[in-house]
């Protein structure tokens, strides 16, 4: 969900009702902060779906058609309506005015905002279905290439960069970033792939090939003053080695699962938890 929707959602449904998980208590489909918002024909983002979002959605609209402005719901989630979790979820549910519409773009802006960085270097077959892949989820997706033609290409929802030297996008990218190497030129593969790995702060760092290309970039990098250590953090071939289906779409299924694992890795290790 980005800031544009969230806009576009509030100027179509205007005095909308906004659903807000206020206490998330035990097994809960959804955490403490999450929200949506319901319009008379339309809903933006989740609460976590199933029975629960499906009951607040009801009584948001019983609100639009009854004028209310504002109601709490405390619902046990086993014994009231099934759901197996068995928690206990607090929802506040509060029609949208000014104010209100004015907060909930800035929490969609603040969300954007901090958005994990997912750079692919390299728009061939496999660079462009992984662009594809993550730009459905909430990932800035940057695919790099020297290659205007094949940056024409893209995905809706991947942001492009026509560059020459590719590794300078990686000195210049945010702490806890993801970086993909799927270049069509193997000795730039191992330069952006050792810039990636300098900088000790990549939530991941992934190169596609084999476990042949992996044992000569080592080589390679050693030779450059690289430390084994460092190298360790390279994973090629990204996905899963053990796949023998080498289809760009069946490849950037299972690396997009590996990078998003990755980067909740990060932040979480990141933020203590």
């Amino acid at each position: 969900m980005s800031c544009s929707e969230t806009a576009e959602f509030l100027r179509a449904h205007p005095g909308c009702i906004r659903i807000d998980i206020a206490e998330a208590k035990g097994s809960t489909p959804r955490e403490r902060g999450a929200w949506m918002l319901v319009g008379p024909d339309g809903t933006l983002n989740t609460i976590g779906g199933g029975r629960l979002e499906f009951m607040a959605i009801e009584r948001a609209r019983a609100m639009l058609r009854d004028a209310v402005g504002a109601e709490r719901m405390e619902v046990p989630l086993g014994p009231e309506i099934g759901q197996c979790c068995g928690g206990r979820i607090a929802l506040e549910l509060r029609r949208v005015d000014e104010a209100l519409a004015a907060e909930t773009l800035a929490a969609a802006e603040a969300a954007e905002r901090a958005r994990p960085h997912v750079y692919l270097f390299g728009a061939g077959h496999v660079g462009t279905a992984l662009a594809r892949a993550l730009a459905l989820m909430p990932l800035r997706v940057i695919l790099a290439d020297t290659r205007a033609e094949e940056l024409a290409k893209a995905p809706p929802g991947a942001e492009t960069r026509h560059v020459a030297l590719p590794e300078t996008l990686v000195r210049d990218a945010p702490p806890g970033s993801a970086f993909v190497i799927l270049t069509h030129d193997h000795a730039l593969d191992f330069l952006i792939a050792s810039a990636a790995l300098a900088r000790g702060d990549a939530a991941y760092v992934g190169m596609i090939g084999s476990k042949t290309k992996r044992a000569t970039f080592r080589s390679w990098y050693r030779k450059e003053g690289g430390s084994d250590a460092d190298a360790e953090r390279l994973i090629c071939p990204i996905g899963s080695a053990e796949s023998r289906d080498k289809r760009p779409a069946v490849i950037a299924a299972l690396a997009a699962a590996e990078i998003v694992a990755a980067l909740e890795g990060f932040t979480r290790r990141e933020s203590g938890q």
